[in-house]
């Protein structure tokens, strides 16, 4: 099966490639955001027609949460229009599309499992184009997975953890919000169940959470990178008031992952362990 992984060289286009060399797949092929250019139709197309790929992953995407609420035409044409013109020649070259979301596509304000079918009220920008580039997907293309992910980190790129293993050694203290509630996600996890996705050689197309398993707090997570990761800081619970942003976050946006865990027989695993084996893999 010829897999093509646009957004190939970003946090989880990196993640895809650990794993594919890991399992020895070898016909996959990372694209830049040059050679897979997803706004421009004609370099796209070359590159469908050089690779003829049988499912496309999806990891290219505007993910500046903040900077969004300024940028909101590159959010979406990115998130929204970059996901239709793969959309559009996927059904032309008869490929399956895993299309990569976010949590960010619920108001996130009930605390209760989130599950695949429940209402989608985006309260920012970033939010918005997203689930935007979903409602385009769906309506392009019949063969696609829609994955929906949350709080993504990895050995790789910028993310959280890495943000806090610099700030812990830069500065004595920290704060960190307290009340935002959700569950993070190993990257290199998440790669794993796109592939065993693709894998599996079934047709049960449509919409899935995954994430890690486990719910905790933005401070909860900082605290288990520090003691894990061996760092001296303290850090001091915030509200989000005390912390304000451009862009509104979800307060609590657990994900169901029942979906995914029964139709693919994914085991997912818990939040603390992945991050043992990020810390380690990024030491």
């Amino acid at each position: 099966m010829n897999i093509l992984v646009l957004g190939g060289t970003g946090q989880l286009g990196q993640c895809l490639q650990k794993v594919a060399a890991e399992r020895a797949i070898t016909s996959i092929t990372f694209a830049d955001e040059f050679v897979g250019n997803i706004l421009n139709m004609e370099v796209l197309e070359k590159l469908f027609i050089q690779e003829n790929p049988e499912f496309v992953i999806n990891c290219a995407a505007y993910t500046a949460v903040d900077k969004a609420e300024d940028e909101v035409d590159l959010s979406r044409k990115i998130n929204r229009d970059g996901a239709s013109n793969i959309a559009k020649l996927c059904a032309i070259f008869d490929a399956t599309m895993l299309q990569i979301s976010t949590d960010f596509i619920f108001e996130g304000n009930i605390p209760l499992l989130l599950t695949e079918t429940d209402p989608t009220v985006p309260i920012s920008v970033y939010g918005l184009t997203k689930l935007e580039g979903e409602k385009a997907v769906e309506a392009i293309l019949v063969k696609h997975y829609i994955i929906r992910t949350a709080w993504l980190y990895s050995e790789f790129a910028g993310n959280f953890m890495k943000t806090m293993l610099r700030l812990g050694t830069e500065r004595d203290s920290l704060g960190i919000i307290a009340d935002q509630i959700g569950s993070p996600t190993y990257g290199v996890d998440l790669a794993g169940a796109l592939l065993d996705i693709i894998a599996s050689e079934k047709k049960a197309y449509g919409i899935y959470h995954y994430s890690n398993e486990g719910a905790i707090s933005w401070y909860d997570f900082a605290q288990a990178i520090f003691e894990l990761g061996s760092v001296d800081v303290i850090i001091n619970p915030l509200k989000t008031s005390e912390y304000p942003t451009k862009a509104t976050r979800p307060a609590f946006s657990v994900m169901d992952k029942t979906k995914i865990k029964t139709t693919f027989g994914i085991k997912i695993p818990y939040w603390r362990n992945s991050l043992k084996i990020a810390l380690s893999a990024n030491a």
